[in-house]
């Protein structure tokens, strides 16, 4: 049987009050398509045999709702999304599916088209070897298996349409620490049927195009920080411990942030400060000393110290490491900031 959501969510909010949002089943599922099922009586849709070790459903993210508390979650990286849904001519904030280091099994009823970026992982198609970074054409009853990893942590599979689950608050991510959102606030498990959207008039042709825009990391990345906004709570020794040093990534990471191992970062005192705006990429000091980056599920305000962010270019970089890789800091200022983002967003232009 197909996962049925209830239409309302409760969620925790900024100072511990609780918050009740109510799906939009109408633009979640349209009722045309809710029963549609194929000659064996099986629910239309992409059935999973195996989940894989984290799968879920995200798009770009859930905009507008951080006064209310409400985390944005999105995907890790953002340029494997968008570019796996050009290519099968997708809009860049369509449904996909995030597959976290094991990949799952999945079943199609029906025919479509399909495109994986990220991540890269060993693809097999009805028994044989599928490309990445391509879109494909699955005819119905077709098996697709992720089998080995060989770098990157978080692969991003876009069908044509976009994967069909109720939208909240303007957006169809998943944020697992609340349950919220995607389907039934949860990753995948086995027996699940992921519907697809219909392909609309405004579907966009697929794209033929080959290469990816983000080079993945293999075992650690280097990536650029801004400082600030309170940086003058860590001592002049602790910031130049902080850029100087690699950091490896603890295995008590998670979609809500990346716990790092290293030298510790000397605060100027352990008292914390009150708390405020915290946007992915913060980096934030805690009176251990050990820095933390806050992800794509990462709460909204936050009261230790924000030492520095990872500019914008770079978080898709970031989001396709794992517990066990290194990272290093580079400062950097806006300017440099700006131009590496505009840089980015060009390679995704077709």
């Amino acid at each position: 049987m197909p996962v049925r959501p209830s239409s309302r969510r409760t969620v925790i909010v900024h100072g511990g009050r609780q918050r009740t949002f109510r799906a939009d089943r109408r633009k979640g599922i349209p009722a045309g398509n809710r029963q549609e099922c194929n000659g064996r009586g099986h629910l239309m849709g992409i059935h999973v045999t195996r989940p894989g070790m984290l799968s879920t459903v995200q798009d770009l993210g859930r905009w507008g709702f951080q006064n209310l508390g409400v985390p944005v979650a999105g995907p890790m990286d953002r340029c494997s999304h968008r570019f796996a849904n050009v290519l099968v001519g997708n809009p860049a904030g369509a449904a996909t599916l995030e597959i976290t280091l094991i990949g799952p099994e999945l079943v199609f009823e029906q025919a479509t088209r399909v495109a994986v970026t990220g991540a890269e992982f060993d693809l097999v198609l009805d028994g044989r070897t599928m490309p990445m970074n391509e879109s494909v054409p699955v005819p119905a009853g077709s098996n697709l298996r992720f089998r080995e990893r060989r770098r990157g942590a978080r692969a991003y599979l876009a069908a044509a349409g976009g994967f069909d689950v109720p939208e909240l608050l303007g957006s169809r991510s998943t944020h697992l620490p609340s349950r919220f959102g995607g389907l039934a606030g949860r990753a995948l498990a086995a027996g699940d049927v992921l519907r697809l959207r219909p392909v609309g008039e405004k579907q966009m042709k697929p794209v033929r195009r080959q290469g990816f825009p983000l080079e993945l990391p293999q075992g650690g990345a280097r990536v650029r920080v801004m400082l600030g906004p309170q940086d003058n709570l860590c001592a002049p020794s602790g910031i130049k411990t902080f850029c100087t040093s690699r950091y490896v990534i603890s295995g008590r990471s998670d979609r809500m942030g990346y716990c790092l191992t290293g030298p510790p970062v000397e605060l100027v005192s352990s008292a914390g400060t009150l708390s405020d705006a915290t946007p992915t990429g913060t980096v934030q000091v805690p009176g251990s000393g050990q820095p933390m980056i806050l992800m794509a599920d990462g709460q909204t305000t936050g009261g230790y110290p924000k030492l520095a962010i990872v500019i914008t270019a770079d978080l898709p970089l970031v989001g396709q490491l794992s517990s066990g890789d290194w990272l290093e800091f580079e400062v950097c200022d806006r300017a440099v900031a700006l131009r590496a983002l505009i840089a980015q967003e060009r390679t995704q232009l077709v």
